[in-house]
């Protein structure tokens, strides 16, 4: 195993969205492990207090190639990196071992046309905030007494699809703008593989976001991370599913939550039958004694989020496949 850093500097960055023609920024080993940067904010930069910029976040606003812009999307993103012999049809799992804001500074924006009530909030605001980063909270609203403890996180991990262009902006069985607050440092994050290497990008760093990610962002911070990556071979996924210290977590996308719901319904049905032996229909039954189905966020265009959760306390235990059950 072999320990890289990718920095995020104009050629290790790239705007907007995904491409399966963007040269890797780094190419690796199953195994291997990467301290990564990330910073978010490109398009709100001339607007930022200085706590909010650094020269290097500087160089890539105002240098960033245009051949790095491959989306309408507002995210950057640090990637791609290359997993070597990953293939269509293999899993790379994604373990997030660390994860710390780089900055003490964060920002919320409110954009016209966007969120869940567009017609009531329908002027675009932007707020910096503060982050306490010694007591771990922000508060909000300003000298309110509230102090929203920070839980961060990647909103973006995901992987290219054979589009040579795809927006950042919505999520789906590539995983990208998942915007799912349980994954936090320690949880495990397993994409399918759509095209040769991988092609994973990472960003989009929330200190802190309430599911739903109402009026369409958290509190967007530029972020560090630890991560690790492997590679599994002949595991059937059709869509991501993650895996926390305490929960096993399906997803759904789609244009509704009711069709969102039933996507993260049907694929926890699934990996009971696929890792646990459970029968369909008792998996079914299982979930609704058990099983916990949120919202992940309503306003990523044109897909909305669902994410289920089942206890790992209350599953058998399985044979040991090197997929599930290590955190």
């Amino acid at each position: 195993m072999t320990h890289h850093r990718l920095k995020a500097t104009c050629t290790t960055v790239h705007l907007g969205g995904f491409s399966c023609n963007l040269p890797p920024a780094l190419i690796i080993n199953s195994g291997d492990s990467i301290a990564v940067e990330t910073y978010t904010g490109f398009k709100i930069y001339p607007d930022a207090p200085s706590e909010f910029l650094t020269p290097e976040f500087l160089e890539i606003c105002q240098n960033l190639p245009p051949e790095r812009i491959v989306g309408p999307g507002s995210h950057l993103l640090t990637g791609p990196i290359y997993i070597r012999e990953a293939e269509p049809g293999d899993v790379l799992e994604v373990q997030l071992e660390e994860i710390s804001p780089r900055l003490a500074m964060g920002f919320n924006a409110i954009r016209s046309g966007w969120g869940a009530l567009p017609e009531q909030f329908s002027q675009s605001r932007l707020r910096f905030i503060p982050l306490d980063l010694e007591q771990n909270i922000a508060e909000f609203p300003p000298n309110s007494g509230i102090k929203i403890p920070l839980k961060p996180f990647f909103g973006i991990l995901g992987v290219a699809t054979p589009e040579t262009q795809r927006s950042s902006i919505p999520p789906g069985i590539y995983g990208g703008n998942l915007d799912n607050p349980e994954l936090q440092a320690g949880s495990r994050l397993f994409l399918p593989v759509f095209v040769p290497g991988g092609l994973f990008s990472i960003g989009d760093g929330h200190s802190a976001q309430g599911e739903g990610e109402v009026n369409v962002t958290a509190i967007e911070t530029s972020m560090n991370g630890k991560i690790k990556l492997n590679l599994h071979k002949n595991i059937g996924l059709s869509s991501p599913l993650a895996e926390t210290s305490s929960d096993i977590i399906t997803m759904g996308f789609a244009e509704t939550l009711d069709l969102a719901f039933e996507a993260a319904l049907k694929q926890m049905i699934q990996v009971l039958e696929q890792f646990f032996g459970i029968d369909a229909e008792d998996a079914y039954v299982l979930c609704s004694l058990a099983a916990n189905f949120r919202i992940t966020q309503v306003v990523n265009r044109p897909q909305k989020g669902v994410h289920g959760m089942i206890s790992k306390s209350i599953l058998p235990p399985i044979p040991e496949t090197g997929f599930l059950y290590k955190t």
